[in-house]
């Protein structure tokens, strides 16, 4: 979950606890009083919508799987602030005479706060599972970087054998080049050996007739 979103949830759930507190004392006010505390209630309740419409924006910037979950979480804000507006309302209009007014502080304010802090029970719950959902997104996201590096790392390592292959191709028909040079060399002078053979058996024939003749003359 998000480090901002969780900031501003804090903000609201105190100034929520503390709006709550303030409505249930402003109904026991009469005058003067009545009127600064309802208009510290409504000053609250203007921070408090800032801070939900922060949370939406921020809710509305992070991965659909978690934006989800926080978008249900301001639901349940909005509904709270909701009747926290509703309170206001009920105890600025003074139409409700003394004994309506002491009902509704002992059943209907008891049920509203009753249901406010059920509502953060399930909103903290919910934040429970949420940070539980981000810890294995987050294990999640570390395991794909592991994945990832991993993978560059093979790729790395292919390319470098391709790399040595080539070179030994390369290497290698380098090799041959040298040998076909030297077979063709090697062919050249077996046939100077083999023409200096016949020179040499040449000469030597003619020598031998020479030789031959002038014993014949001679012994003759």
């Amino acid at each position: 979950m998000s480090e901002v979103f969780e900031g501003y949830e804090r903000q609201y759930c105190e100034l929520s606890a503390n709006l709550s507190r303030k409505c249930t004392a402003a109904g026991a006010l009469n005058g003067e009083q009545k009127k600064q505390k309802v208009s510290e209630i409504k000053s609250g309740i203007d921070e408090a919508e800032s801070l939900i419409r922060k949370m939406d924006l921020e809710a509305r910037s992070l991965q659909p799987n978690v934006k989800a979950a926080l978008l249900a979480k301001l639901r349940e804000y909005k509904s709270d602030l909701n009747n926290l507006k509703s309170e206001v309302k009920r105890i600025v209009s003074g139409n409700l005479n003394a004994a309506a007014r002491d009902e509704l502080l002992e059943s209907g304010m008891a049920d509203a706060l009753t249901a406010s802090a059920d509502q953060r029970a399930r909103l903290m719950m919910s934040t429970d599972r949420l940070g539980k959902s981000g810890d294995r997104i987050k294990e999640g996201r570390r395991t794909m970087l592991e994945t990832e590096e991993l993978g560059v790392s093979i790729l790395q390592d292919l390319h470098s054998q391709r790399q040595s292959l080539l070179h030994a191709h390369s290497t290698l028909h380098g090799v041959d080049d040298n040998i076909g040079k030297s077979k063709k060399v090697l062919t050249a002078m077996s046939r100077r050996m083999s023409r200096n053979k016949w020179i040499i058996g040449t000469i030597i024939a003619a020598l031998v007739i020479a030789v031959a003749l002038i014993l014949y003359f001679k012994l003759s």
